[in-house]
């Protein structure tokens, strides 16, 4: 098998169908014949997902339910690493991302021209801005299953980047060659991941902490590895209630510190950004998506 994507997920019966549509067969680019398969890793959700929600879904999804989960996913990711069949593994530790339709297709291209890449996706906010500004100012999930009705989403997968805003560190001038620190759907080869020991499961926070990012890190920076970043694609996160992307901004600011203490810990330094040279691929596939003319578009809390 080409591809195996390990999605994990916690109490998101709203988002995993969107989330799965983007996986799909239909929305996915060039994946009508592609040999894949989603793993869909439920990390103790209060109460188990309805697999009728997604039955009009094209995907090829198998549902993993971890009982006795832990607060972090870790044991999820590595349980699902040693179920995976794909030669190409996918990682998506936050389950409530919708992909663009090219994500596919470009990943896969980048291992077609490099023997050993890891393969970054630019992380996005539906909204108007990051969720935790957004959300004190009134953005909910009614309002975001508006803008998806109004783009008319999924029938124009890249229209997600006219309601959506790209994640801004601070002080940052956004474009499409900033460094990552981490992808939230990253691509590498099943035998490198393999090769790490899967993630580290002494990151045991509710969420992972810094779990993906340490991940994507030891990755990326494996000598033999080819970093690529993708130009014009996104995973664009719905509002779920997640343990730092859906809270207020100085309760996140706390939890990211905590992470980086125990990133500290466990790592001997607070540096979780890697210092590795990324290619580049992938085109501007509309207006919207040229981010580094991206501002703050209020008008998106009124639809």
């Amino acid at each position: 098998m080409k591809l195996s994507v390990l999605l994990v997920c916690y109490d998101m019966a709203r988002e995993i169908p969107r989330t799965l549509r983007g996986l799909s067969r239909s929305y996915q680019e060039g994946a009508e014949e592609l040999e894949y398969e989603v793993l869909l890793l439920d990390n103790g959700s209060p109460e188990p997902l309805d697999e009728a929600s997604w039955r009009d879904v094209d995907v090829p999804v198998r549902l993993i339910r971890v009982e006795d989960a832990a607060p972090s996913p870790a044991r999820a990711i590595n349980r699902g690493l040693s179920e995976a069949r794909g030669d190409i593994i996918c990682l998506m530790i936050d389950g409530a991302h919708i992909l663009t339709p090219g994500v596919f297709r470009l990943a896969l291209a980048s291992f077609a021209m490099y023997e050993q890449p890891v393969v970054a996706t630019r992380y996005f906010w539906l909204g108007p801005d990051a969720q935790n500004r957004s959300i004190e100012e009134g953005y909910c999930q009614s309002i975001e299953d508006r803008l998806l009705h109004s783009i008319a989403w999924p029938e124009d997968g890249y229209r997600l980047f006219e309601i959506g805003a790209p994640l801004v560190t601070e002080g940052e001038n956004i474009n499409w060659m900033n460094r990552l620190f981490e992808s939230n759907c990253f691509f590498l080869p099943r035998s490198l991941f393999a090769a790490l020991g899967g993630v580290d499961e002494r990151f045991d926070s509710p969420g992972g902490g810094f779990l993906n990012a340490d991940t994507f890190k030891r990755a990326v920076e494996v000598e033999a590895t080819t970093p690529v970043q993708l130009i014009g694609e996104g995973c664009f996160h719905q509002i779920h209630g997640g343990t730092t992307t859906n809270v207020a901004t100085p309760d996140r600011d706390r939890q990211l510190e905590n992470y980086l203490a125990q990133y500290e810990r466990l790592r001997g330094d607070r540096n979780i950004i890697t210092s590795r040279s990324f290619y580049f691929l992938g085109h501007i596939p509309t207006e919207a998506a040229k981010i580094h003319r991206w501002k703050k578009n209020p008008a998106l809390l009124a639809v």
